[in-house]
């Protein structure tokens, strides 16, 4: 909203100095301080809001051998992905361009996955129910979210130039065509949508999903996803700057550069819950956040056309994720084969299983954080690799 009133007097009065907030980077950076001051200014007094109402964590113990034992943490206040979400919409909505499709559609993504999990969030809590929202419930919302996004990613007029195309790394020039087929189908039809909503669909789902699988120790989810962000906001400025775009041989999208207004308020936000929820963790974003993360990060990438950089960018998404994959078909496998199963890790997902085996949950932490930055780093690296 500032970004269009200050448009506006620059255009009409036009007072010395107002034509900074043109520049996307004067914006990105006023979102993330924005952003970070939200998240601290109103943090605290959220917590004991949510304490005083008694909204804490129902932690379900696990009956795995050498399973971990996080009882201790029973009773932390839990929904603090309201705090992330306030930060991010608040500060966004001030200096973003919001009117933007690439702006409207990540804001919609963010507020759709957060609504669900903070009916998950809700059910737990307030309901007493550990089991919370069930999994077909979070799956449907999860579908119906990725058609919507990737109807618009497909069919609104500002993608039509680039509809069905991703950046491929590695390659100069690389990209993939969605609609592979298209010497196939007579005369003008486009029917690339049929392969590219489904994909948008796995995408969404799969990284919303694998977000709220890392949510599992104090700050490592919102860690995590503030670097992952930090990448996210370089490659949005890049693609949606025709200079930078044309000199490392990347896909120019133009009004993708609003992007990185969103990305500083997402860092930031991470940042600022962080405060509060590094270890020991006086709040826990809960699904409310984690399902909204991933949904913005999902939909930033897909956005960008970067969606192929994903298991390299969010590595320790893509290993937590995987790490219960194999164990639960290996041990579903050699109950099927052996009668007893069997398990891989000493406990899923992956950082548990290294807590399993005695490492501090800081210590952890602190390795996935240098992971991720080691990882982000090697995928901006990727731009010049062509």
């Amino acid at each position: 909203m500032l970004y269009y009133l200050f448009t506006y007097l620059e255009q009409t009065i036009q007072p010395p100095g107002f034509q900074v907030f043109q520049y996307i980077t004067v914006r990105a950076a006023l979102s993330a301080i924005t952003a970070l001051f939200i998240a601290l200014f109103i943090g605290r007094s959220i917590i004991n809001w949510l304490s005083r109402r008694q909204m804490g964590e129902q932690v379900r113990e696990g009956t795995d051998a050498g399973a971990v034992s996080h009882t201790h943490k029973a009773g932390t206040p839990t929904m603090g992905g309201v705090i992330i979400l306030l930060s991010i919409f608040g500060s966004t909505l001030l200096w973003g361009a919001i009117a933007e499709p690439y702006i409207w559609l990540v804001m919609l993504a963010t507020a759709w996955m957060g609504a669900t999990g903070f009916a998950d969030d809700y059910i737990k809590t307030i309901k007493k129910n550990k089991a919370g929202l069930s999994p077909r419930a979070k799956i449907i919302s999860q579908v119906t979210l990725g058609i919507i996004v990737g109807v618009c990613l497909y069919f609104l007029p500002e993608f039509e130039a680039f509809r069905a195309y991703t950046s491929l790394p590695f390659v100069p020039d690389g990209r993939i065509d969605y609609f592979f087929f298209r010497d196939w189908v007579p005369g003008d039809i486009d029917l690339g949508w049929l392969v590219y909503i489904p994909v948008v669909i796995f995408i969404l789902t799969a990284v919303s999903n694998a977000v709220n699988i890392t949510d599992g120790l104090d700050g490592l989810c919102t860690g995590v996803t503030a670097f992952v962000a930090a990448g996210l906001l370089v490659l949005a400025y890049i693609s949606g700057n025709v200079v930078w775009a044309d000199f490392l041989n990347e896909m120019y999208l133009p009004g993708a550069g609003e992007l990185t207004v969103f990305a500083a308020a997402l860092c930031a936000a991470c940042f600022g819950f962080l405060w509060f929820n590094g270890y020991p963790a006086t709040i826990f974003m809960g699904d409310t956040g984690s399902l909204a993360l991933g949904a913005a990060v999902a939909v930033m990438t897909l956005e960008i056309r970067k969606e192929l950089l994903l298991p390299l960018l969010g590595a320790v998404y893509f290993l937590e994720t995987l790490s219960v994959i194999i164990q639960t078909s290996y041990f579903k496998y050699t109950k099927r084969k052996t009668g007893t199963g069997v398990r891989v890790f000493r406990m899923a997902p992956l950082h548990h299983h290294f807590e399993a085996k005695g490492t501090h949950e800081v210590k952890i932490v602190t390795r996935f954080y240098i992971i991720t930055f080691m990882t982000v780093v090697a995928a901006l690296l990727t731009l010049r690799i062509r």
